[in-house]
């Protein structure tokens, strides 16, 4: 019975260890995700999620929940795995996500994402990517 008792918490323990963390992303990831979002927050650029616009701010609020769930599972280590898990498409839905800019087409959120990561890498290069 003992013998019984010694395998049961190895088992168990190694099923807690097989439980993914709730790490954050390393930090310089965490710091260009939360910029792209609050970027997204501050652009005066609409958000289209599942046919509908929202103002910047909504759109805001709607990716950092994504973002949060994401980093609870941790399931995001980079800014791309962020704009491809949480800022492409309703993971409701699956349908993709629009950003519209006064005075500019329309454009899919990936593409807008991925541009505002690269503006900001320029202006802040870093080695440890």
């Amino acid at each position: 019975m003992r013998a019984k008792a010694v395998v049961n918490r190895f088992l168990l323990l190694g099923l807690l260890g097989a439980l993914p963390s709730m790490a954050a992303p390393p930090q310089p990831a965490a710091r260009e995700i939360d910029q792209l979002i609050a970027g997204l927050g501050a652009s005066g650029c609409d958000f289209q999620r599942n046919g509908s616009w929202y103002p910047p701010k909504k759109a805001e609020e709607h990716l950092r929940r994504k973002y949060e769930w994401l980093r609870e599972r941790n399931m995001v280590a980079t800014a791309e795995e962020f704009i491809e898990r949480a800022g492409t498409q309703s993971s409701m839905s699956g349908r993709a996500y629009s950003v519209r800019c006064p005075g500019k087409p329309v454009v899919n959120s990936a593409a807008w994402l991925r541009a505002r990561l690269l503006e900001m890498r320029k202006a802040n290069p870093s080695p440890a990517r």
